[in-house]
């Protein structure tokens, strides 16, 4: 037997063994009447019929076995066109690009929480202004975790391997795959569906998919299939899996080989996917946009692993950014948050194993120093959710190493003169690129963020290491866990301190810069001719605000200089760059710690139009590739993971996100007033906090104009407060606890106060 069908024999082995269980498990079988019975097959002792919904652009297919039980697949589809008339809410394009203030974001905000499809109106889709490119981009790829590398999707649906205007002459039509429609099945799983409406009553539906029973280490196979709609029926279908047939020696598969392959598919990403902390909301394309942002993940890293910045294009899928710090932190972060600890494991052991030296330093071209600091905390937060001490053990000298490069950096700064202001401040890179300029001196800067960062990550590793050796004793842990303690008080006093004292009061609002000493705004800075230190202020300003050093009153004040001063562009961080007209950018890829403190400071309209924006104008529609950098006249992105790792963080932070030094949670902070009032379930399940896991349902009764949140603990008193967010769209009249009367506060007095004392359990009432 060859190699190849050793390796088909034994997944397609698996396969019957695991999707024969599936027959037993799965759903019991809805109604399929209406529907169009397309093909019969078996697999192992189970006979399946596969439904499809013709009635509809998105009827669902579903999978039924002769015992009743069925697996339903549901089809999206958003239009990938532009549809505004006009566009960018009737303003100047060129006044939006030229303005300092984010005039979009205002025009967003102006009536509360922000209207999702007036912000997806609010700019042109990626994908759907051409680009001037020599050949298509492509717009969707498809892949597998075992392969090593991604097969991208162009817009008319083909492959660099398969076409299928080969056999549909309607798709050769100039312009003819402008004006689709672009989707996946099952909601979040990585089948690229696009439609391509030919007339009110007949469409061309694709259905591409990688082949996970395949093993081929870089090349993906993939499965296809074309088909012309016309009335409801399908009058014409092609299937073909990888390329154009070759006949004698290679056919195009027949309907049943593509539609059991597209079982085994849907049940392999179930199986990727089943420490996804269970969630439910009002609009499910919330849940699904993070779940597929993992399913991206883990076809980007080979094996499923080892790091990788973008797909396909040689930028950024090229070895010199594996090491890239923005790729690990992202992860590590996304996947904690959700639960998935193995994922998160096998990142942090392959990064500190193959990217981080004994001397803290990383196999990549330009450190930024920030993330140093963003690494300790990520790990801390890693043991506090797992409670894993092996894995840290394990990397305690490049820990302890990348600490103690922090902590030379600071005893540098702290060799400054008394007057000096930047004495006491780290000095270093904020963005990778600085590296690469001719002075690279230039950015060496004692940038707010990198002390910040360093101060937060000193801090919670502190906390970690003297429990870690608390349970496993090891000769001077103890005394560097003070000594990182200590430095971290140290750094967080005298950022908050070198902020308080740079803020330009002079100007209204205040502005405040990224790094002491400067005259100039960064826009001023960025307009000279030679080469400013405050390029990319995105990023300091991103990590100063993530790390959450700074006092409240601080912190609203950078956010409000950035809003002003040109750092936000729809509500998202911007790209910044000198001001121009005809454009203004998105950045999708290091942004989320400017929302996470939207959400700490309550600000959660500003919180809701970054997560309606980052939907709607850095990923393309349907196919949900985020771009690192996105425009807002329709053009292309460059994709990376860290930017498509934005979502579920905003998604699980809108659920339940952790205050970073108290002993407190905050439960349902950051959700729209529409989706508490709807009626419908509003839920998380096991989500993991340095406490242990916590259950949150949140449910209300228009009719009685009441709102019920039930919180389960994973032990009594731990927190030790919990803040339970009720966003009712009218006032609250009272709150009760368990029965008991209960306390209203936070800034806008929609917040339900709880301390837990000795109770593990709590149903929080709201009448409004």
């Amino acid at each position: 037997m060859h190699r190849r069908e050793f390796f088909q024999s034994l997944a397609a082995t698996a396969a019957v063994q695991s999707l024969s269980e599936a027959a037993q498990t799965a759903s019991p079988a809805p109604d399929t009447t209406g529907h169009t019975l397309v093909c019969e097959f078996n697999i192992g002792p189970a006979a399946w019929k596969v439904y499809e919904d013709l009635r509809t652009r998105e009827g669902a297919l579903t999978f039924v076995t002769s015992a009743g039980r069925a697996r339903v697949l549901s089809k999206s589809a958003e239009a990938a066109f532009a549809e505004a008339n006009p566009p960018y809410l009737g303003l100047s394009l060129d006044a939006v690009g030229t303005s300092g203030r984010d005039l979009l974001a205002e025009k967003l905000l102006e009536n509360g929480d922000p209207d999702p499809q007036r912000v997806r109106l609010a700019a042109q889709p990626l994908g759907s202004g051409g680009g001037g490119a020599a050949r298509p981009a492509w717009n969707a790829f498809v892949g597998t975790k075992e392969c090593f590398d991604t097969m991208p999707v162009f817009p008319a649906g083909n492959t660099r391997t398969y076409h299928p205007a080969q056999y549909f002459p309607e798709l050769r039509a100039p312009a003819t795959n402008q004006k689709r429609f672009e989707g996946m099945l099952g909601g979040w799983m990585p089948a690229v569906r696009k439609v391509i409406q030919l007339s009110d009553t007949a469409h061309i539906e694709m259905i591409v998919f990688g082949d996970v029973e395949a093993r081929d280490k870089f090349i993906v196979q993939t499965w296809h299939r074309t088909a012309l709609v016309e009335n409801g029926k399908t009058t014409k279908a092609v299937y073909g899996y990888s390329y154009p047939a070759y006949p004698p020696a290679r056919q195009d598969p027949k309907p049943e080989q593509f539609y059991r392959a597209l079982l085994v598919f849907a049940e392999y990403w179930d199986r990727q996917l089943r420490d996804f902390a269970p969630a439910s909301l009002p609009k499910t394309v919330w849940v699904d946009m993070a779940k597929h942002a993992f399913a991206k993940e883990l076809m980007v890293r080979p094996g499923g692993v080892y790091p990788k910045y973008g797909a396909v294009d040689r930028d950024y899928y090229g070895p010199e950014y594996d090491g890239f710090q923005d790729i690990f932190t992202s992860a590590v972060y996304a996947n904690l948050e959700w639960g998935r600890f193995e994922q998160a494991r096998a990142t942090i052991d392959n990064y500190f194993t193959d990217f981080v030296d004994s001397k803290g330093m990383i196999n990549m071209r330009g450190p930024e120093t920030a993330q140093f600091g963003m690494e300790l905390m990520l790990l801390a937060r890693y043991f506090d959710y797992t409670r894993d001490t092996a894995l840290l053990l394990k990397h305690r000298g490049k820990i302890e190493a990348t600490a103690a490069m922090l902590g030379a950096m600071h005893d540098s700064s702290l060799q400054l003169p008394e007057g000096d202001p930047a004495r006491g401040l780290i000095r270093g890179w904020s963005e990778s690129d600085a590296c690469l300029a001719p002075q690279p001196e230039t950015w060496w800067q004692p940038y707010f963020a990198n002390s910040a960062f360093a101060a937060r990550g000193l801090k919670d590793m502190g906390r970690a290491w003297t429990e870690i050796n608390r349970l496993k004793p090891a000769p001077g842990m103890g005394k560097t866990a003070a000594d990182w303690l200590k430095r971290g008080d140290a750094l967080q006093k005298t950022v908050v301190a070198a902020v308080e004292k740079s803020v330009r009061t002079d100007m209204n609002p205040p502005y405040v810069p990224i790094l002491p000493g400067s005259k100039l705004t960064f826009r001023e800075s960025m307009a000279q001719e030679r080469p400013s230190p405050q390029q990319w202020p995105h990023r300091p300003y991103a990590e100063l605000l993530q790390a959450d050093v700074l006092p409240p009153r601080l912190a609203n004040l950078v956010v409000d200089c950035m809003r002003t001063y040109g750092a936000t562009t729809l509500g998202v961080l911007a790209n910044v760059g000198r001001a121009r007209p005809g454009g203004r950018d998105i950045l999708g890829f290091i942004s989320y710690g400017y929302a996470q403190m939207l959400l700490r400071l309550d600000r959660i309209e500003e919180f809701l139009l970054f997560l309606y924006s980052h939907r709607y104008h850095d990923h393309t529609p349907g196919s949900w590739v985020a771009g690192e950098v996105a425009g807002i006249t329709g053009g292309t992105a460059i994709f990376c993971i860290p930017a498509q790792l934005t979502i579920p963080k905003l998604v699980r932070w809108m659920l339940a996100l952790e205050d970073s030094d108290e002993d407190r949670l905050y439960l349902g902070k950051g959700l729209p007033r529409e989706w508490v009032a709807s009626g419908q379930e509003i839920s998380i399940r096991q989500a993991p906090t340095r406490w242990g896991r916590v259950n949150f349902r949140l449910t209300a009764d228009p009719a009685a104009k009441t709102v019920t949140a039930t919180v389960d603990l994973a032990r009594p008193g731990a927190p030790k407060e919990l803040h339970v967010k009720l966003r009712t769209p009218t006032p609250l009249r009272a709150v009760t606890v368990n029965g008991r009367q209960g306390a209203l506060g936070g800034l806008h007095n929609d917040t339900v106060i709880i301390p837990t004392g000795g109770e593990k359990q709590f149903v929080v009432v709201g009448q409004t």
